[in-house]
């Protein structure tokens, strides 16, 4: 399987962490902020919204009408964006787009997301549509999986993935009994990224990225309590356990194994990697436990530094920035010059996608 060009559009109205939306703001907040790594997010939220809608500053106040309100116009449109821009790289009408993958985590509706995005762009009412709603941060696997599982049963199949994401539906201010909303505060932004999959791609007229060998997807056992969200009255909550870096540590190294040894490869810091940034802690993690070289990790890190983590989106921020370095850096291809990477996605369950 093959992807083509791929676009991702970062709400422009961006936040710093803590100074541009005037919520009430613990000294613990700060700390866990300055803990995460991350410089700049962008946010559909603004202080005028804020002052109009008081309610999502509160920790427990009743305010899922006023959030469902924002997203479910809001999370289309910014994923039209993106795939607006993708399609026009791609170069190709859009008649040609067989199927659609949309996700997200930030609200939900009927019709869905998907429906309103195909009004949006145009799309062929005959066109082919999954929605993926409330996975978390391993959904950008999860499409793009599902985006190859289509592409190689349909003969000709040119496959729409959108991950779009605003977090209105979980923005609320600071609780002391609740660090782990804490940390998911500090963490969280806005953003959309859309990418094109298809088999069989047409000589001299589509130019492909990069290239889907295999995809798998796991539970780490006993371990669904750790990370959960769930829609009450007060809009999303969520909760984080502080053991979450520890597990993904101990247990990606099977997921390499399942998919890489089949093909011989045993060296970890031979691939290229693609993964979804759950946190700087996460990311220590992972680089330590599989002895990977600093750098490996920096298109990852890059991207949770200057946007945050967007839940699905992230990954297809990921390759975005890793094909653009690419090419500015004179690799011979969009993996930093290397021929085999792996994208992993975590997320509730505790799940992991593994795509190589």
């Amino acid at each position: 399987m093959h992807s083509f060009p791929l676009d991702v559009d970062a709400l422009r109205q961006h936040a710093s962490i803590n100074k541009s939306l005037h919520c009430p703001m613990s000294d613990n907040h700060h700390r866990t902020s300055d803990k995460s790594m991350i410089r700049k997010r962008y946010m559909h939220l603004t202080e005028d919204i804020l002052k109009e809608k008081p309610s999502l500053c509160a920790y427990m106040a009743p305010s899922l009408d006023e959030r469902q309100d924002i997203v479910v116009l809001e999370v289309p449109k910014l994923g039209a964006e993106a795939a607006t821009h993708a399609i026009k790289e791609w170069g190709q009408p859009k008649s040609m787009i067989t199927h659609l993958v949309f996700s997200t985590s930030c609200g939900v509706d009927m019709p869905g997301a998907d429906n309103q995005i195909t009004e949006l762009l145009a799309l062929r009412p005959s066109i082919k549509r999954v929605m993926i709603y409330e996975n978390g941060c391993y959904a950008g696997g999860t499409a793009i999986r599902l985006a190859k599982d289509l592409a190689e049963n349909n003969k000709g199949a040119r496959v729409l993935v959108v991950c779009s994401e605003i977090t209105a539906i979980g923005f609320r201010g600071p609780d002391e009994t609740h660090l782990d909303g804490l940390v998911g505060q500090a963490l969280f932004g806005d953003g959309a990224g859309a990418i094109i999959v298809g088999s069989d791609p047409l000589p001299d007229i589509e130019k492909p990225l990069f290239q889907i060998v295999s995809a798998s997807q796991t539970i780490i056992p006993d371990t669904k309590s750790m990370l959960r969200g769930h829609v009450r009255e007060v809009g999303l909550k969520y909760h984080l356990h502080k053991s979450i870096p520890e597990l993904i540590a101990n247990n990606i190294e099977n997921s390499l194994v399942e998919a890489f040894q089949p093909l011989g490869i045993v060296d970890w810091n031979s691939l290229f990697w693609i993964v979804h940034p759950g946190g700087a802690g996460i990311l220590d993690g992972v680089e330590e436990k599989l002895s990977l070289t600093p750098n490996k990790l920096r298109a990852t890190r890059h991207i949770l530094s200057e946007y945050g983590n967007m839940f699905s989106s992230c990954v297809l921020f990921i390759l975005n920035e890793m094909r653009h370095s690419s090419t500015i850096d004179g690799f011979e291809t969009t993996g930093e010059g290397l021929e085999w990477g792996v994208l992993f996605g975590f997320g509730p369950g505790l799940t992991i996608e593994t795509v190589n």
